[in-house]
C-alpha cells in the first residue's frame, strides 16, 4: 500500500503520504482562503520528500467534512480528479474522525467531543468514546446549543477553542485542524482490516453560503 491523504475540509491544506505502516511525508499550512492555490504544490512536495511518483501511489483517501463548502471541495474535486487518472480507489473518511485520532496520538483518552469552526457562529461537531470511536453522527450546531450534550467532556478542535463558554474543558497540545497524517494512519488501520470506508462525497450538513436571490431576474434576451 501506498496511500496519498488530503484534506482541505479545515483552514489546513493538508497532505501526507503512508506506506501501511508509517508516514513517509506530511505537509499542512494553514490558510483558510488559499485551499485550491496551496493543495497541488503540497502534494509535489509530500511525494518529492518521499522519492515516490504519483504513478505509484495505490490508494488515495480525502477527508469528507464536514467543512465549508469551498474549501472542502476542493480536496475532494482533487482527490477524484487524481483516482480517476491513476485508476485507483478513492476513500472517504470524515474529517472529525481523523482530528479525533489525531488526538489520541497526542495523548488524549475518551470519552471527549470533537469540534471545528463551522462559521455563522455555528460549529460541526461530534462525540467520541475513544479516538477511533465515534458515538454521534457528525452535525452542525451553535455551541449554546449543545448544552448537556457536551457538559464535562474535554474538547478539542478550533471550534472548542474559540467557544470556551460552551467547551470548558480543553486540554493544551491538542490539534486544532485536520492533520492529513492522521488521517491516513486511521485510513491504513480501517484498510487493513478490511472495513469499507465512506464514499468521497461531502458531508456539508447545510447549504452554501452563497445562494442566488430570491427575487433574482433573467435580464439576458430570450
Amino acid at each position: 500500500m501506498l496511500l496519498l491523504a488530503l484534506d482541505t475540509a479545515t483552514p489546513a491544506v493538508t497532505v501526507a503520504l503512508h506506506d501501511g505502516t508509517a508516514v513517509l511525508a506530511e505537509s499542512r499550512q494553514t490558510d483558510a482562503r488559499r485551499h485550491g492555490e496551496l493543495l497541488l504544490p503540497a502534494v509535489d512536495r509530500v511525494l518529492a520528500e518521499a522519492g515516490t511518483a504519483l504513478g505509484e501511489v495505490t490508494d488515495l483517501v480525502v477527508g469528507v467534512g464536514p467543512g465549508p463548502y469551498t474549501g472542502l471541495r476542493v480536496g475532494l474535486v482533487t482527490a477524484a480528479t487524481f483516482g480517476a487518472a491513476l485508476g485507483i480507489p478513492v476513500h472517504g473518511l470524515c474529517t472529525l474522525d481523523g482530528i479525533a485520532y489525531a488526538a489520541g496520538q497526542a495523548g488524549l483518552e475518551g470519552p471527549f467531543v470533537v469540534a471545528t469552526d463551522a462559521r455563522r457562529k455555528e460549529v460541526y461537531w461530534a462525540r467520541y468514546d475513544d479516538a477511533r470511536t465515534r458515538v454521534t453522527e457528525p452535525a452542525v450546531d451553535l455551541p449554546a446549543d449543545l448544552g448537556e450534550r457536551v457538559a464535562g467532556l474535554p474538547a478539542v478542535g478550533a471550534g472548542a477553542l474559540l467557544y470556551p463558554a460552551a467547551f470548558a474543558d480543553v486540554p493544551a497540545g491538542m490539534p486544532e485542524h485536520q492533520s492529513a497524517g492522521a488521517l491516513a494512519a486511521l485510513a491504513a488501520e480501517k484498510l487493513a482490516r478490511g472495513e469499507e470506508l465512506l464514499p468521497d462525497r461531502p458531508l456539508y450538513l447545510r447549504r452554501p453560503d452563497a445562494q442566488v436571490p430570491a427575487n433574482y431576474k433573467v435580464v439576458t434576451p430570450r
